[in-house]
């Protein structure tokens, strides 16, 4: 326990660097002391094979499986700093992956709805953020692009894969004064992270982050790669 508490200090260090580094891109010196605090209480480890419990703390992107990666903790941190989520917000999740970035969502939200197009790794989401009792985080096999009409209008909205374009059933789930948070680009090409917002009259606008790298959207909708 001591060793983990020492690596996850250690790793919140590695992200105030590198959003020093990214203050040009980003327009601020430091995250949300909110959001570093929930990414403090998220045991990554728990987050990844055991093979790769080892390196569970290093600032960097790790395989899960299927083809899938957890996100770089620093991508994680700064995509929920993006949100600007309040306590009270409901927020979708496109991509759980093995439930990472739910959990540190959780800790900053009233609710977390997280759709995974592999089944095997909705399952598994599911089951282990159940059992490290991330009560507030519900997952559902499916496919991303089309939302969770059930549940929407969203306060935010977080796609951790890149899409080749802005999923218009997302920017439609969006609450008016809502925030999205999505990478955008081909898979082999430049990709940027981009920040959706929309008014309290529905108008949409978009902002370049800074150039990410992520694995692609799936599905039906992943036709555009091939």
């Amino acid at each position: 326990m001591a060793e983990n508490t020492r690596q996850i200090e250690r790793l919140l260090q590695d992200i105030a660097w590198e959003t020093a580094q990214c203050r040009a891109w980003i327009g601020k010196e430091s995250l949300d002391p909110r959001v570093l605090e929930a990414v403090r209480q998220v045991p990554r480890h728990a987050f990844v094979p055991e093979w790769q419990a080892p390196y569970a703390y290093d600032n960097g992107p790790l395989p899960i499986g299927h083809g899938q990666t957890i996100s770089q903790p620093f991508i994680v941190a700064l995509m929920s700093d993006m949100l600007r989520t309040k306590p009270h917000h409901v927020v979708l999740e496109v991509g759980c992956g093995s439930g990472y970035q739910s959990a540190v969502l959780s800790r900053l939200v009233k609710q977390v709805y997280s759709i995974e197009i592999v089944p095997e790794l909705a399952q598994a989401a599911q089951e282990r953020l159940a059992h490290l009792g991330y009560a507030n985080v519900t997952v559902r096999h499916g496919d991303g692009y089309l939302g969770w009409p059930e549940h929407a209008p969203f306060d935010g909205i977080i796609v951790t894969a890149a899409a080749p374009d802005i999923p218009p059933p997302l920017i439609e789930q969006l609450k008016p004064g809502g925030r999205m948070v999505i990478p955008v680009g081909l898979p082999h090409g430049r990709q940027e992270l981009l920040l959706v917002e929309k008014n309290a009259a529905g108008d949409v606008s978009t902002r370049d982050i800074l150039p990410v790298a992520f694995v692609p959207l799936t599905g039906d909708h992943g036709a555009a790669y091939e």
